[in-house]
C-alpha cells in the first residue's frame, strides 16, 4: 500500500465502484461491509473499532488499481480478510515484549494460553463462516445480535418491523443462520486443531 494513504473521493467512487455497479446497492454494500468491519473489530476487543474498519477501508482502496481487474466474486470477504491482518498487526504493536519462560511453562502450556489459541481459533472460524453467508443472511445475524438487554428488544421489534415480518419469523431466520454458522464453526475448529 502507498505510504500515508488518504481516501479520497476518487478512490471512494472507485470503491463504490468495484462493490456494485449499481450506486445505490454500492452504497448499502459499503455501510453494510463496514457496519460489520465495526462488530468484528469490537468483538476482538478493539477500542478503536471504527478507526480500524476505517483504515481497513483505505488499505483496500489503496490497492483497488491493481485488484479490481483481477478479483473475481464478492468483495466482502476480501475486506474482511484485510480486517484480520490489520487486527494482527494491531496486536503485535501493543504487544510489549515479553520475559523468557521458564522451562516449567515451556513443558506444559498452561491453561489460560490454551483458552487464549481456542479463543483465537473460535473467532478465526467465526469471520471465516460470517463470509461465507448470504450477505443478506450475515446482515440479518449481525444486526439481530448488535445490542444487550432492553435495547436487544426493542431493535429486534424494530428490525423485525422493518423486514415486514413477525417478530416469530424474524426470530426463526436468526435461528437458521445461527445453526447454520453454528455447524460451520464447529467443522473449522475441527479442521484448525493442532496435530498431536
Amino acid at each position: 500500500m502507498k505510504k500515508g494513504w488518504d481516501l479520497t473521493a476518487e478512490a471512494f467512487n472507485q470503491l463504490l465502484a468495484w462493490l456494485d455497479p449499481d450506486r445505490e446497492q454500492a452504497g448499502q454494500k459499503y455501510e453494510s461491509i463496514r457496519r460489520n468491519l465495526i462488530v468484528i473489530f469490537s468483538c476482538r476487543g478493539c477500542a478503536d473499532a471504527e478507526d480500524l474498519a476505517d483504515e481497513t477501508i483505505n488499505r483496500v482502496s489503496g490497492r483497488l488499481e491493481q485488484l479490481a481487474d483481477s478479483y473475481v466474486g464478492d468483495p466482502a470477504p476480501y475486506l474482511y480478510k484485510t480486517a484480520y491482518h490489520l487486527y494482527l498487526e494491531q496486536t503485535k504493536k501493543r504487544s510489549a515484549p515479553l520475559p523468557l519462560p521458564s522451562l516449567r511453562e515451556l513443558q506444559a502450556p498452561t491453561a489460560e494460553t490454551v483458552q487464549m489459541e481456542e479463543e483465537e481459533r473460535a473467532y478465526a472460524c467465526l469471520e471465516q463462516c460470517l463470509a461465507e453467508l448470504a450477505p443478506e443472511s450475515r446482515q440479518l445475524i449481525l444486526q439481530y445480535y448488535r445490542e444487550d438487554k432492553q435495547a436487544k428488544i426493542d431493535y429486534r421489534k424494530t428490525l423485525a418491523q422493518e423486514l415486514g415480518v413477525p417478530l416469530n419469523a424474524l426470530r426463526l431466520r436468526a435461528h437458521r443462520i445461527r445453526a447454520t454458522l453454528q455447524a460451520c464453526i464447529g467443522l473449522c475448529l475441527k479442521q484448525s486443531l493442532p496435530a498431536i
